[in-house]
């Protein structure tokens, strides 16, 4: 896969989540939506409220903008890891959402084995490679929205990149193995998660850190409230501005230590080619004076110890 060719990353600080994703998506051409088949990965690993997973109000917001230039479809799609999917999906107000504001919702445990694509261990950690859903590898354009968040089982930080868990199979249809379980018992279980990322395309990415956990994590942990939205194009590059709110804000030593493009996710999603590759090439842009201001922050952080 290609990078994204743009490093930039929109910031703005607010206290309106619906304005503030308006706001943003006026620095994004969403006219080349028109006619395409759009595939949203959103955060509904659990069923526990925002921050643990996408607020509904982010998503809404962002399938009416997409709609607004009349895609062909848009389908949700999700894998739970704590949960049954469905349930999840039920409980967060997902399903209804979908039925009333025109776009499919799809549970990938649901899924039969021609909706996955599989992906050889061949240059990667994982054993015996994996699947991923063919909705994401098939789409014309492909949507994220992802929280703010530290990760206890081993992720250590997760934002964009270890977003994309979610839509790697845990099992297939006919076959017994727990991909699964391997990620999570894994030494190089950052490392797999970027290797995830070098398997598909994202054309638009949506952080949601109007409120964060900086420790504990994904379900739960010390929330803090960032009152920030951002959005790129590059994952690598805004989960190295979402580690430096983190870092701002006083989190785990795992996500602490070091240079930002040292941790392991970002690093090996860098050497991968998913992304931009050092942060001289992340351009933090605020969309008024307060986020002007929380983006020279962030930058002095990013650039710490370089």
């Amino acid at each position: 896969m290609m990078a994204n060719d743009s490093g930039t990353v929109y910031l703005i600080k607010t206290d309106n989540r619906e304005e503030g994703i308006a706001d943003l998506l006026k620095n994004y051409d969403m006219s080349d939506f028109n006619a395409k088949n759009v595939a949203l990965k959103a955060n509904y690993n659990s069923a526990d409220p925002f921050p643990a997973s996408s607020h509904p109000k982010t998503v809404q917001t962002l399938v009416r903008s997409i709609k607004e230039h009349d895609p062909s479809n848009i389908i949700l799609a999700e894998r739970s890891g704590m949960g049954i999917t469905r349930d999840v999906l039920e409980t967060m107000g997902i399903i209804y959402l979908g039925e009333k504001e025109g776009f499919e919702v799809r549970v990938l445990d649901e899924e039969d084995i021609d909706g996955w694509l599989k992906v050889d261990r061949k240059g990667t950690h994982w054993v015996k490679g994996f699947y991923i859903s063919k909705i994401f590898t098939d789409a014309d354009k492909v949507v994220q929205t992802c929280c703010l968040k530290s990760h206890r089982f081993g992720g250590h930080f997760t934002l964009s990149l270890k977003n994309s868990v979610g839509l790697v199979a845990k099992t297939v249809p006919g076959g017994a193995y727990n991909y699964m379980a391997e990620l999570h018992i894994s030494p190089y279980q950052r490392s797999m998660i970027a290797e995830i990322n070098s398997n598909y395309d994202v054309d638009l990415i949506l952080m949601d850190g109007m409120k964060a956990f900086v420790d504990k994590g994904p379900d739960q942990g010390h929330l803090v409230e960032p009152n920030l939205l951002l959005m790129s194009k590059d994952r690598i590059a805004i989960d190295a501005v979402g580690v430096s709110i983190l870092r701002h804000y006083g989190t785990t030593r795992d996500i602490s230590k070091g240079k930002i493009f040292d941790l392991d996710q970002i690093k090996r999603a860098s050497d991968l080619g998913v992304g931009v590759t050092s942060s001289d090439k992340i351009n933090i842009v605020g969309l008024n004076a307060e986020s002007e201001a929380v983006a020279g922050e962030l930058d002095q952080i990013l650039h710490a110890d370089e």
